[in-house]
């Protein structure tokens, strides 16, 4: 590995910019934050920064890249500690308030994201939409085992609480608002199950029972 002008290793150098460009742009906005903020507190030059990223723009990208690596792999643990297609569901859900009640939690990193980046064919609001649409198909998939019914309208209204909870999240009450949220999946569920049950045609033993009757 060659050394860097700031003493440590080129990957290293990299690591602390984009280390330090998620804190600042996840707690104080993209926008507000210049790239000699980030050299500063990252303690690299600008040309150490240019040697891995053309700019803020590529910076910002990394830095969302991250968060959608992050979530992904959120999501595929809390999968994995159940083995029910509803409890797979529920933890999914509860990771996210797991988000929610952490410490110095400011929202969805995509959701203030698409609010500095309005524009839908700039780069960073195209990578926003695509976090989403990966959610909203994983979220798609796993109601489509818990129910025979039609899956998309109940993943969007997934994310619709799940979005709505990320931005009360850092407004009101973390605990009241997770639970609130929790509560809207269960009974998301609960309607699923019951619309279900009594679309399941009888069995065998309930239609002989009924004839002998």
């Amino acid at each position: 590995m060659n050394p860097s002008p700031e003493g440590g290793s080129i990957s290293e150098a990299r690591a602390r910019l984009l280390s330090t460009a998620t804190r600042i742009f996840y707690a104080e906005g993209i926008h507000s934050v210049g790239i000699d903020r980030i050299t500063a507190e990252a303690s690299v030059t600008r040309a150490t920064l240019y040697r891995h990223f053309a700019g803020k723009e590529e910076l910002v990208l990394a830095y969302l890249g991250q968060a959608d690596q992050g979530i992904r792999g959120q999501v595929t643990a809390a999968q994995a500690s159940s083995p029910s297609a509803v409890g797979k569901v529920q933890a999914v859900a509860e990771s996210i308030t797991q988000g929610i009640l952490s410490p110095g939690f400011r929202g969805c990193a995509f959701l203030n994201a698409a609010a500095e980046y309005p524009d839908p064919a700039h780069p960073i609001h195209q990578f926003v939409l695509a976090h989403r649409q990966w959610f909203l198909n994983t979220v798609t998939d796993l109601l489509a085992e818990t129910s025979h019914e039609p899956a998309a309208p109940a993943a969007r209204h997934v994310v619709m609480l799940r979005d709505g909870a990320m931005a009360a999240g850092c407004l009101f009450d973390p605990e009241l608002v997770s639970a609130t949220f929790l509560r809207g999946v269960t009974g998301l569920l609960a309607r699923i199950s019951t619309a279900t049950a009594s679309d399941t045609p009888p069995s065998i033993a309930d239609t002989t029972d009924q004839e002998a009757d």
